[in-house]
């Protein structure tokens, strides 16, 4: 999923973000607005991780984030 996607579905995606980390407050989302390298920060801050950590838990979400918006698409 690029950027320019996340930035489009932002809305529908921000209830998501903060189910999967609920760490995150309405105000980092707010700030973050779509922006994936702010939204790696922010989850290196609230939950101590290191960089790649961060990358790879967002690779995760928005891998499992498509296959869920394919899932709509189809229906």
């Amino acid at each position: 999923m690029n950027q320019d996607i996340i930035q489009g579905k932002w809305s529908q995606i921000k209830g998501s973000l903060k189910t999967q980390w609920g760490k995150l407050t309405d105000d980092d989302l707010a700030r973050m607005d779509g922006n994936r390298n702010y939204l790696i920060g922010k989850l290196q801050e609230r939950y101590g991780w290191q960089k790649e950590q961060a990358e790879q838990e967002m690779r995760s979400f928005e891998h499992t984030l498509d296959k869920a918006l394919n899932r709509s698409k189809a229906a």
